[in-house]
């Protein structure tokens, strides 16, 4: 636990800086133990703590507090077809899948702490055709529906759309449609920048939840897009 109270404390950050700098196994065997203390045993912590507000948000959202094959995403790059060849990811990634995310895309929480680059993300990231097709025709066909999801001031005031997007329309829709440039979203997803102090908070169980539920609507817009239980 963090000195704040919070699962986190500031020898999160002080590793991931490190990490970014020494890149290599023969660092990272000789500091696992920090990388146990400080990143991996807090962020089980978070995950266990999350649960029930994961819950509460959703009944089908999973909370998974298991070292390899659940919430806590792997610090192991896949190095096989990439240029780069550090062996470690210099973030801490968790997230909080839909239940039928292993088999296709469904909305779902994202907890990213890496130096500089920290945020809380929500929906679902480069979904396949099926899917991103299914979005689109739901926002064509419930243009106020989404308008009212992406406009509700409780979800701007935290929440802002990102992701990539077609420089062209999709085939089938117009370029003077009047939601066309989120018709041309290749990802379906929101982020809600944080800083350091927020990280190791000691509220940060309740601050992260507050911040999730505010995009509960648009989640479940998503999901009911894409005919999935939310």
């Amino acid at each position: 636990m963090g000195k704040g109270g919070g699962p986190f404390g500031p020898g999160l950050l002080k590793f991931l800086r490190e990490l970014d700098r020494h890149n290599d196994r023969r660092w990272f065997e000789k500091n696992k133990q920090r990388y146990e203390s400080e990143v991996r045993e807090p962020a089980l912590e978070f995950i266990r703590a999350m649960a029930p507000f994961v819950e509460r948000l959703s009944p089908h959202l999973l909370a998974i507090d298991r070292k390899v094959g659940g919430s806590l995403m792997r610090v192991y790059r896949d190095v096989r077809f990439s240029l780069d060849k550090r062996p470690y990811k210099t973030n801490l990634g968790i997230q909080f899948r839909h239940e039928a995310g292993k088999d296709v895309h469904a909305p779902g929480l994202y907890f990213h702490v890496e130096p500089k680059q920290l945020f809380l993300g929500v929906g679902m990231w480069h979904p396949d055709g099926p899917v991103l097709a299914a979005v689109r025709r739901a926002i064509d066909e419930d243009v106020a529906g989404w308008k009212r999801v992406t406009h509700e001031k409780r979800f701007r005031s935290v929440w802002e759309l990102s992701g990539d997007t077609l420089k062209r329309p999709p085939r089938g829709y117009e370029a003077d449609h009047p939601m066309i440039d989120d018709i041309k979203r290749k990802d379906h997803i929101a982020l809600c920048t944080l800083d350091e102090r927020d990280v190791t908070r000691g509220d940060l169980i309740k601050f992260v939840y507050e911040r999730y539920a505010r995009a509960q609507s648009y989640l479940g817009w998503l999901a009911d897009a894409i005919g999935m239980p939310f």
